[in-house]
């Protein structure tokens, strides 16, 4: 049975990624901090699952959590936002957003590497954002983290593909969750060509399809925002 970690399993793309891997056969590993209410509930729903508990942003629990963990695909989607202006932005919230989605990126991948490339296969999907791509007024400490995820991406991907690992990431743009809850939506939609919010299943299709189909595809980032970023 081919394996997965998903990390961020409580949020909302994390957990439509858990059941989609699931639901093709997959045995999953859900990642959470702290959220043990919801992961617990997942993993009872989800046969094949194991809960995994580590902060991304902590290096000491990513190692000591995922030390031996050998599997086939790692999906690198926890990520938290703490918007400002740039004038009034804190230290702390450049500095959380940063070692969240950049440094935590880099402990995951950096511990699961290790046995993917001994066994000379895997496929690793980081979750970006059109922010990364496009840049949003009130995020640059936001827009700079998945930005550098997805130039991550495309040199991790040359320097691995030797040991047929592949590295994608993909950039959705507004989906439902609870990072966009409080979000004046149905004006921003008038934005998408598609004219609709995406939802979470939107972006786990694609990255199964990565992780599990796209055998010829790597150092790519694909968009996933109905049109609005192209």
């Amino acid at each position: 049975m081919k394996k997965v970690l998903v990390t961020g399993s409580t949020g909302a793309i994390g957990e439509s990624c858990a059941r989609y891997f699931h639901e093709n056969g997959y045995f999953v590993y859900l990642n959470y901090r702290s959220n043990l209410e919801k992961v617990n509930e997942l993993h009872k729903e989800l046969e094949n699952s194991q809960t995994i508990k580590f902060d991304i942003a902590n290096k000491e629990e990513v190692r000591s959590a995922l030390e031996d963990l050998e599997i086939d695909v790692l999906v690198n989607n926890a990520g938290i936002t703490k918007d400002n202006l740039f004038f009034f932005m804190s230290d702390e919230e450049w500095g959380d957003v940063i070692d969240t989605s950049v440094n935590g990126t880099y402990y995951v991948t950096k511990a699961i590497l290790k046995n993917m490339i001994a066994n000379k296969k895997g496929s690793i999907i980081n979750v970006a954002s059109i922010s990364g791509l496009v840049g949003n007024a009130g995020q640059t400490n936001y827009s700079a983290a998945k930005g550098a995820m997805i130039a991550f991406t495309k040199a991790l991907s040359a320097e691995v593909a030797r040991y047929k690992i592949r590295v994608n990431a993909v950039a959705p743009g507004l989906v439902e969750s609870e990072m966009t809850k409080d979000l004046p939506l149905k004006e921003m939609k008038k934005a998408i060509p598609l004219r609709r919010i995406g939802k979470p299943e939107d972006v786990a299709e694609t990255i199964f399809f990565l992780g599990d189909k796209a055998s010829y595809i790597t150092g790519e980032t694909i968009n996933i925002s109905g049109g609005m970023v192209r």
